[in-house]
């Protein structure tokens, strides 16, 4: 019931808010640069705060001194932005406002304390991201619809993580900066070496360290989420497969496993620990979900995303040789002879299912 609620509010806020303000650049003035910029994600999932950090490595390269507010959901925004020195002040929404109504109210008020030379909301379809855009103060408003030119032009514009860095580019080629059609960063945690290192020292207290490691992950939240039936019959082909290897389960927050614990497996809480343990490891094979992302973000591992219901376009892990397997397309002999091409530097004849 809980849950038919909240769809049933989605949908009247969507309705609401859809038409509430349009992006526009002040032309009137003239920009040598942007000081102040907040970015409005009011959502609290691992993996959209993660889809944000190509845009702060987009800020920091173009505006080396510019600082960067966030307008999110939830207590994870200071941990994985923790390396971004670009990052100022973290606005953050309670994750259940109904039972802290009061604070809900403050941080929505407190929003019209700033001033910014530019506000850009990701999700053009958020409520509260496009309500947000239009109460704060600002020249510059980026409220995240969808840009005809762009389209035609970007074959990836529809990517969740590329897309605002686009709008960001095209607004600003109207602001007068010099066009940027340089590749989009990738998702980036920004591990130090310190964090790697203790990675590593995890992994080997887990696994033996004289193998490689395929670190898997089984779980997803809702229908993204495969049985215990298909892992089960997948975790036996990738034994069998790569037996030079050593197979390494990354745990859920839940603690679930959906192949029995049958392999050596990892749990952790923190986010940043996770990640720099499988950044140690030669590839993340999971479905779509936030560790799918971190594990991307984790700047030095390849990720094989399995999708089944979400749209690869959107969602699909990309650089460092990264891919998306359709897995109602592609079946798991064919799916494992990507991962092989990847795991064996065939990089040139790996397909990026779509």
């Amino acid at each position: 019931m809980l849950k038919r609620v909240n769809i049933l509010r989605r949908k009247i806020m969507k309705g609401l808010t859809k038409n509430v303000g349009t992006s526009h650049v002040d032309k009137s003035g003239s920009y040598i640069t942007m000081r102040r910029i907040l970015i409005a994600r009011p959502n609290h999932r691992l993996g959209n705060l993660l889809l944000i950090t190509p845009l702060l490595q987009e800020i920091e390269t173009t505006f080396p001194d510019c600082k960067v507010d966030m307008f999110v959901k939830g207590g994870l925004a200071p941990i994985l932005y923790k390396n971004y020195s670009n990052v100022d002040r973290i606005i953050t929404l309670p994750k259940k406002p109904f039972k802290e109504l009061w604070k809900y109210i403050k941080v929505w008020v407190s929003l019209k304390r700033y001033r910014y030379d530019m506000v850009i909301n990701l999700d053009g379809n958020s409520s509260s991201g496009r309500l947000s855009t239009r109460f704060v103060t600002a020249k510059n408003k980026i409220f995240g619809e969808h840009i005809d030119a762009l389209k035609e032009k970007c074959k990836d514009y529809r990517h969740m993580a590329k897309n605002p860095v686009y709008n960001f580019r095209y607004f600003l080629s109207l602001l007068g900066f010099a066009e940027n059609n340089a590749p989009v960063p990738p998702l980036d945690l920004r591990l130090s070496a310190a964090e790697l290192s203790n990675g590593k020292k995890l992994l080997n207290a887990v696994v033996p360290p004289d193998k490689k490691v395929i670190s898997i992950f089984t779980y997803a939240t809702g229908n993204k989420c495969y049985n215990e039936e298909w892992w089960d019959s997948y975790y036996a082909k990738l034994k069998e497969e790569f037996p030079e290897y050593t197979i390494l389960e990354i745990l859920p927050v839940e603690n679930i496993s959906k192949i029995g614990f049958k392999a050596p497996s990892f749990y952790s809480k923190d986010v940043r620990e996770i990640a720099a343990v499988i950044a140690n490891t030669a590839i993340f094979v999971g479905a779509d979900s936030g560790i799918m992302h971190l594990a991307a973000a984790s700047g030095t591992t390849p990720v094989a995303g399995l999708f089944s219901v979400t749209d690869p376009v959107k969602y699909m892990p990309y650089d460092n040789y990264s891919v998306a397997i359709n897995t109602t397309s592609c079946n798991m002999d064919e799916s494992l002879s990507t991962i092989n091409c990847i795991l064996k530097a065939g990089q040139s004849s790996v397909v990026q299912y779509a």
